[in-house]
């Protein structure tokens, strides 16, 4: 049963628990005493357990009464932050009401229709490689949480998100051996503080070519269009098939003309430096073989595991600029299917670097573990370190999945995990984000009681143009809005803050 009382973060009990616990045989009376006890027990506790709302307060009620998240509305509003950050001319279902049409001529300059696809964080530009990583991972999502989607009714937001980036990927994808990577420009987008609806900067379009390669930009939207078409297949085979056709030229292109894309597209370097491109295809080739089940791809992985680093790096981050961990949790969904063959002692290779990541989150790694804070969080790097433990919990929630599936453990050298322990730990980092830490403050912007309200983005921190049809200029963006001490007039639901630092309080 669900009670939310006074303002107090929602709680979820056991109410059989709680009649054997209080001896009161009717369910209802039973928790309305257990909740009340639960007050007593809070109002008695140290002050570091009640959060800085002050009436509200945080109560758990030892074996009785567990905090309760609901991820069905976290992922609604996640779903609707892709929605806040669309480029180009807007659906007649757009529900983020704030937003307006933008970049209706990106491209145009250079001979190319670039319109749509997603701006990054809180700025204008469209980079490729994030915006790629992040349709990929949308996409993987609807592929091994099909049933979780549609029983929530989620599935049509959730292939709109990836479409709205797959359409703007094919636009960029003209021919085989070309791909625009990027429109817009970090440094001139940063000098201003205006809506998406009134851009002035510089909309300059960057590709790539045999001439100017980008190994993993080409790598990882190859992987985001084969996640896609897996995605897609059930629904559209028709828009599957394509999106599958243009996988597999842009792998082509990633893999015969090798380099790094930023050296391509200069200005890309300064916000999303690549560290290399050898994981992007491998992580390209990886999703190619699971959406045609072409034996050449797995080929591909078994062939250059060593060249290519797939047996060889043991990492401790997954994200938009390393992809190893995914693929080696991937390939061992090969393996733990029965379905390795002779391609059985490789995969068991990538399959001990995947049991090694997970190890590391779990802190039972004989001391070579993700550092973790006080509060329970991975933390990794001090700017924006929330995007890797939830990107961590995603790929620890697939591999208990697929380990539970295939009756399977992973031996850590300090403990034998099974995939619930495994789900679990999952279960904690999202928990941390949406509140279950030591500020009881969801980081998740909208979702909760308490969540940031001033958010550093463009659209949320000014009004939107259905209240103020003027434009808003460079400097006034900055004088009149940036600055202003108030909480942001429009709420960009779902969008991830960087999160907490790692002293002691978190």
């Amino acid at each position: 049963m669900v009670h939310n009382l006074a303002g107090l973060p929602r709680t979820t009990v056991s109410v059989k628990v709680l009649q054997k616990f209080i001896g009161i045989s009717d369910p209802e009376v039973a928790e309305f005493l257990a909740l009340r006890e639960a007050l007593k027990l809070a109002q008695s506790l140290p002050h570091a357990y009640f959060s800085s709302y002050g009436d509200a307060v945080a109560i758990v009620l030892v074996a009785t009464i567990v905090h309760a998240f609901d991820y069905g509305d976290a992922l609604d509003k996640t779903l609707l932050f892709f929605e806040a950050q669309r480029s180009g001319k807007l659906p007649v279902n757009q529900r983020v009401k704030w937003r307006g049409d933008s970049g209706l001529r990106d491209g145009y300059a250079e001979g190319v229709n670039l319109v749509g696809g997603y701006y990054d964080a809180g700025d204008h530009v469209k980079f490729g490689l994030p915006m790629a990583f992040s349709v990929a991972m949308l996409s993987w999502g609807a592929v091994d949480f099909k049933s979780e989607l549609v029983s929530l009714n989620q599935m049509g937001h959730t292939l709109e998100g990836i479409k709205w980036g797959t359409d703007y990927f094919m636009k960029a994808h003209p021919q085989p051996n070309v791909l625009w990577g990027q429109v817009g420009d970090g440094a001139s987008d940063h000098y201003c503080w205006e809506r998406a609806e009134d851009m002035t900067t510089p909309r300059t379009a960057y590709k790539l070519d045999p001439e100017h390669p980008g190994s993993d930009l080409a790598g990882e939207t190859a992987a985001a269009l084969a996640a896609a078409s897996l995605a897609f297949k059930p629904y559209d085979s028709t828009y599957s098939n394509l999106l599958l056709v243009h996988a597999k030229q842009l792998f082509s292109f990633g893999n015969r003309f090798r380099g790094f894309y930023d050296d391509s597209i200069g200005s890309a370097k300064q916000f999303y430096t690549s560290s290399g491109y050898s994981d992007e295809l491998l992580w390209a080739a990886t999703w190619l073989y699971r959406a045609t089940n072409d034996e050449y791809y797995l080929k591909y992985v078994v062939d250059n595991c060593v060249s290519l680093g797939g047996t060889g790096w043991a990492v401790k981050e997954f994200s938009w600029d390393n992809k190893y961990a995914g693929i080696q949790i991937l390939l061992s969904k090969i393996l733990l299917d029965g379905a390795g063959g002779a391609y059985t002692s490789t995969l068991q290779q990538y399959q001990a670097k995947a049991d090694y990541f997970t190890c590391a989150c779990l802190q039972k790694n004989d001391g070579y573990n993700v550092p973790i804070t006080p509060g329970g969080l991975l933390y990794l790097h001090e700017w924006n370190n929330l995007q890797y433990p939830a990107s961590a919990a995603f790929l620890l929630a697939v591999y208990s999945d697929y380990l539970s599936k295939a009756k399977s453990v992973v031996k850590c050298p300090d403990a034998q995990l099974l995939p619930q322990d495994i789900l679990n730990f999952a279960k904690s980092q999202a928990d941390y984000i949406l509140g279950k830490n030591p500020k009881s403050m969801s980081y998740l912007v909208g979702y909760g009681q308490k969540y940031p309200v001033h958010v550093h983005h463009r659209g949320s921190s000014i009004a939107p143009i259905s209240h103020l049809q003027s434009p808003v200029g460079c400097v006034e963006g900055f004088e009149t809005w940036y600055k202003r001490p108030e909480a942001n007039p429009n709420v960009v639901f779902g969008g991830l803050v960087g999160g907490p630092n790692a002293n002691a309080n978190t």
